[in-house]
């Protein structure tokens, strides 16, 4: 990040009085202040659930010069459309508004957020059906297709099976405007991808994921753990 820009947004946010108003715990995420640079983000402050495993960030962002919500869920992390603006003022004015309620989602499943696509898709139903295991080579299941997650640009979440310790994990999206399915992998948080799991429909994807879905587990662990060797070996 350019100085300038730091400059620019300590500058608009020092007297930012919503700062002040913001409280300790909302829905049971507890507040960062903490402040960081992370490349081209501007980190102002955050609300943190670590038993959940998720946060939200508030930041400004130097590549579109906005202001911008980012949240975690898991290793997934994307930044929430409705939030973006350009001036602190609407910034303030968008997280009065929606920002609470935001959290509240995180906090506890909110099915009202699925598209009529994806309720008529069937997928919560499909879910039900499929039976996948809780643990699976070492992977616990995450996020189910009983409860999508809703992120950007008509993608929902299905299925993420994950290991915290080897910060890796295995995705099924689906997405409204392709209606299609397909997979996504990190390995050590790196997006991995095949296409193994593309698919047109739910019958398609049950079938693949019967075929595929411990291989490719298994592949993401063994490379985690060959990386975390390689790792330990370069700090020796």
């Amino acid at each position: 990040m350019q100085e300038e820009t730091k400059e620019k947004v300590e500058a608009e946010i020092k007297d930012w009085t919503y700062l002040q108003e913001l409280p300790d715990t909302c829905h049971g995420f507890k507040l960062s202040r903490e402040k960081k640079i992370v490349e081209s983000m501007y980190d102002i402050y955050s609300y943190i659930h670590p038993q959940l495993h998720k946060k939200a960030v508030i930041y400004y962002h130097e590549e579109t010069r906005e202001y911008k919500v980012r949240v975690y869920i898991g290793l997934i992390e994307f930044c929430r459309i409705e939030f973006i603006t350009a001036n602190l003022k609407d910034f303030e004015r968008l997280l009065r508004l929606q920002f609470e309620k935001l959290l509240k989602d995180m906090e506890t499943y909110n099915p009202t957020s699925l598209s009529s696509i994806v309720l008529k898709m069937g997928i919560e139903e499909w879910g039900d059906a499929c039976s996948l295991p809780e643990n699976c080579e070492g992977f616990n299941l995450f996020i189910s297709p009983k409860q999508p997650e809703k992120i950007n640009n008509g993608s929902y979440v299905l299925i993420n099976y994950v290991d915290f310790s080897i910060e890796s994990d295995f995705t099924i999206y689906y997405n409204i405007y392709r209606n299609e399915f397909f997979g996504e992998a990190r390995i050590w948080d790196i997006p991995d991808v095949n296409y193994d799991f593309d698919s047109a429909t739910l019958d398609e994807l049950a079938a693949k994921l019967q075929i595929y879905m411990v291989p490719r587990l298994q592949e993401i662990r063994q490379r985690a753990l060959k990386e975390a060797v390689a790792k330990e070996k370069e700090k020796a």
